[in-house]
């Protein structure tokens, strides 16, 4: 092999962000003749973050401590590429990645654009469609795939996605999504908290619903009004309950409060650690969620899932069946809940659905993608072995 200790910059901000690079990090860590790797928090979500990132054992060589209060996308945006740009000097990186759609990623990957370091862009590829929704998640993405130079695609959908906006098939690597990788490990050593084993004591027996909706575009009425869908349809059926980690934004926690407070059967809780979330899902009978990570979590777990909005950038887990879209209808939410309740075979089909995502494999994928793109090659060992070693890093 070529000369040895290629360094690596990841730039990650959310937790979902940290949940999907941390097999891909771990694995790099594992190939330590070939790799060095440093990563950089934007800081925005540390309370989120660092809980999860001490739980995988993973470093934080730079906090960009950019989390100010009420901040926009674009100060945010600024901030990062502010701060990260002094990094990218310091540290001087051969190769920097990215992951997913947050203003953290367009910054990370326009800063290193500027430094012309090559970047590299996991779960690449993904459409809503939809300029405006998911906000500002959709032209973040869109843009980020003009600025980096190679793309890890979760899938052939995303693939096929690129080729057609013009990206070259050599800048292209199928991976699989790291989701499916963090979560498998996860699932085997996973126990509830004592506040997640009481809310799933308190809910045994029932039909219960996972609830979560955070993002922009469902603010206001939309919101309020999935709510109140929500609450008639358990308020209607005795053997239904819902537990709803609110996330802290006032505009997703004041309605929730006000519309789902107090309510028989319906527990509103804090956010949740990574790990009791997944044990929430696993115990769930329907999920019903706006988040995309949700959607790649789901098929891990044989669980089903209503899409509450009006388009989805992951149409895979719509045609393999263990999604549904509701749009941005609360009508055709009590509608689909009502068709869920009446007719229990999509619920127990979707436990036999291949995962669309991919295997536990992609973090590997990845690596021995950046070994040819960095010397030219990959590793026949790396390839046998690397799935072995990162669940053990795990």
């Amino acid at each position: 092999m070529a000369a040895p200790g290629k360094k690596i910059l990841t730039v990650f901000g959310t937790r979902p962000e940290a949940i999907k690079l941390a097999p891909v990090i771990l694995e790099l860590a594992s190939r330590s003749t070939s790799f060095c790797v440093v990563n950089a928090a934007s800081g925005q979500h540390s309370d989120l973050l660092y809980p999860f990132i001490k739980m995988f054992g993973l470093q934080i060589h730079h906090d960009l401590a950019v989390m100010q209060p009420d901040q926009t996308p674009a100060e945010v945006c600024s901030r990062v590429l502010a701060m990260l740009d002094p990094v990218l000097e310091s540290e001087n990186p051969d190769f920097l990645l990215v992951q997913g759609d947050t203003t953290t990623t367009l910054a990370g990957a326009l800063a290193g654009f500027y430094r012309r370091i090559p970047v590299g862009h996991v779960e690449a590829g993904l459409r809503s469609g939809d300029e405006q929704s998911p906000f500002p998640e959709e032209m973040n993405r869109r843009v980020v795939s003009r600025l980096v130079a190679y793309h890890f695609a979760a899938t052939n959908w995303n693939r096929e996605t690129l080729l057609a906006e013009g990206v070259p098939d050599s800048r292209i690597f199928v991976t699989g999504n790291p989701i499916v990788q963090a979560l498998s490990t996860l699932l085997d050593r996973c126990t509830p908290s004592v506040a997640t084993k009481a809310l799933l004591d308190a809910t045994a027996g029932s039909k219960l619903i996972v609830l979560t909706t955070h993002r922009r575009e469902s603010f206001g009425e939309v919101l309020a009004a999935n709510l109140r869908v929500i609450r008639a349809f358990v308020e209607r059926h005795s053997d239904v309950a819902v537990i709803f980690p609110v996330h802290p934004n006032p505009k997703v926690s004041r309605p929730a409060f006000e519309v789902l407070g107090g309510i028989p059967r319906i527990h509103l809780t804090q956010p949740l650690n990574y790990e009791d979330f997944i044990v929430l899902l696993s115990h769930s009978w329907l999920i019903v969620s706006d988040s995309g990570g949700v959607q790649e979590e789901a098929p891990s777990l044989g669980k089903p899932v209503l899409v509450i909005r009006e388009n989805t950038e992951r149409p895979e887990a719509i045609a393999a069946g263990g999604s549904r879209l509701v749009g941005g209808s609360p009508d055709n939410l009590a509608h689909m809940l009502e068709e869920v309740y009446r007719d229990g075979q999509w619920v127990e089909g979707v436990r036999k659905i291949e995962n669309p995502f991919g295997r536990a494999d992609s973090a590997i994928r990845i690596v021995d993608a950046l070994e040819q793109i960095l010397f030219g090659e990959r590793s026949h060992e790396h390839r046998q072995t690397g799935a072995t070693r990162s669940a053990q890093a795990l």
